[in-house]
């Protein structure tokens, strides 16, 4: 009787509970109810003045007379901006994750412009000489015309890659009595057993100074040795071949060079090597050994072999003699250039050692000559040096020229440079010269390095 009572008394005080909480639910209820209906007929207002302004835009439109719309006055069509360069997407590439369409290459502009045209420079070399020298009146020629002002030559330089496996050196020299091809010849780096070929017109690789053009010399001219035994500033330069090679070793860079050339070098006034047949051909060879002594120093090494046809058996335009010379050289290089001071600092010994065999009607012609020089740099664009020259002549080894020379030298910056130049010269069969020597050199464009 008492459970049944607790029963009783526990559904009341429920019921009275849960009570209000059913209320609230019906009410929430009741009010999201009514904002949807309040959205709907919301909705349904903005749908029905959309709809009544789109039925009025469309009877003014309608109610407009059908004339044909007067033709706008023409305007200069603006400048289309430059579209990129494109390039395909290379097949396989498209659709495996990978751009699809038109890829873009970026630096076209640039590139293409000059992707077929070579590096071009142009290098002066303007001279001149003050003093007497009785045996020559070029001072740096062996013209019989007085030069004492010349602008002695302009370097005209195109260069550029061929393709992957070869590249073209053309220098053309423009002088004030013509225009001639100084070298001009391809390079193939690629053959094979390692050989560097060269095909075309060239300096040969005889000693140091022949294979310098004019504006690389650290003088204003050339040794003594090189006008009396090796043909003067055009020296050995002649259409050929040269094949080049490395031979490993632990010890130093060691380089081979044989070269073959028609076999005319020289200058026409007093040539060094004349063709008069098909097979008068000239003959070079080269040994070339670098090494470095420390961080700041190396020293470059060179033996040289050179042989062709000379002119002293011609007679009558007829070769009679068949005479010929034979060329021995040894060439030394000393670099300095500390690190830390490089721009400041720096010096550069050379000396050349030259033999020459040359048979003629008289006998054979035994003939020696070198020259030795320093250059000190004290500044960072001043330069000071000297050189000695002994040298016998080819064609007269009883006559001895000597030579000394002091040279100073500014550099404005790399693409100019200004040089004086004191020249005592003795001859073998001549009054003693004194004379002083100047040059302007200024280059213009992007010329390449010279061999190193």
């Amino acid at each position: 009787m008492r459970a049944s009572r607790l029963l009783c008394a526990s559904l009341v005080v429920t019921s009275v509970l849960c009570a209000p909480s059913v209320a609230v639910a019906q009410e929430n209820a009741q009010s999201v109810q009514a904002q949807i209906d309040q959205l709907k007929r919301d909705f349904e207002t903005l749908k029905q003045q959309y709809g009544d302004r789109l039925t009025a835009l469309e009877a003014r439109l309608a109610a407009l007379p059908a004339a044909a719309p007067a033709t706008p006055e023409p305007t200069p069509a603006a400048a289309a901006p430059a579209q990129p360069a494109t390039a395909a997407v290379p097949s396989g590439a498209e659709g495996a994750g990978g751009p699809s369409g038109q890829l873009p290459v970026y630096g076209a502009g640039i590139a293409g412009s000059k992707v077929f045209n070579p590096d071009i420079a142009v290098i002066g070399d303007f001279l001149g000489a003050a003093g007497r020298d009785a045996s020559r009146p070029d001072p740096f020629g062996l013209g019989d015309h007085p030069s004492p002002l010349q602008m002695h030559e302009s370097e005209a330089a195109f260069q550029a890659v061929v393709d992957p496996y070869a590249r073209a050196d053309f220098f053309i020299s423009f002088g004030e009595e013509g225009v001639e091809l100084e070298e001009g010849y391809a390079t193939f780096t690629s053959l094979p057993g390692g050989l560097l070929t060269k095909v075309g017109k060239m300096r040969s690789a005889f000693g140091k100074v022949n294979t310098l053009h004019n504006h690389v010399l650290p003088w204003a001219d050339r040794p003594v040795v090189t006008n009396n035994l090796v043909g003067g500033e055009d020296g050995i330069s002649d259409a050929g071949f040269s094949v080049a090679r490395l031979i490993p070793n632990p010890w130093i860079f060691l380089e081979a060079t044989g070269q073959v050339f028609r076999g005319d070098s020289g200058p026409d006034e007093n040539p060094l090597f004349r063709t008069s047949r098909r097979g008068d051909l000239s003959y070079v060879g080269h040994v070339r050994a670098y090494h470095d002594i420390t961080e700041d120093s190396n020293i470059d090494l060179g033996a040289s072999y050179a042989r062709g046809h000379n002119t002293a058996g011609i007679v009558d335009g007829a070769d009679l003699g068949r005479f010929t010379t034979g060329l021995f050289g040894l060439d030394a290089t000393f670099r300095w250039r500390p690190l830390q001071r490089s721009i400041y600092h720096s010096f550069v010994g050379r000396t050349e050692w030259i033999w020459s065999h040359r048979d003629q009607f008289d006998g054979l012609q035994k003939a020696m000559g070198f020259y030795v020089s320093g250059d000190y740099q004290f500044a960072r664009r001043w330069f000071a040096g000297a050189r000695y020259d002994r040298s016998d002549r080819a064609a007269d080894a009883a006559l001895v020229d000597t030579g000394q020379s002091v040279i100073l030298t500014y550099w404005p910056s790399e693409f100019s440079q200004v040089r004086g130049q004191y020249r005592r010269t003795v001859y073998g069969d001549a009054p003693i010269a004194n004379e002083l020597l100047f040059q302007f050199q200024f280059s213009i464009g992007a010329h390449g390095a010279h061999p190193f």
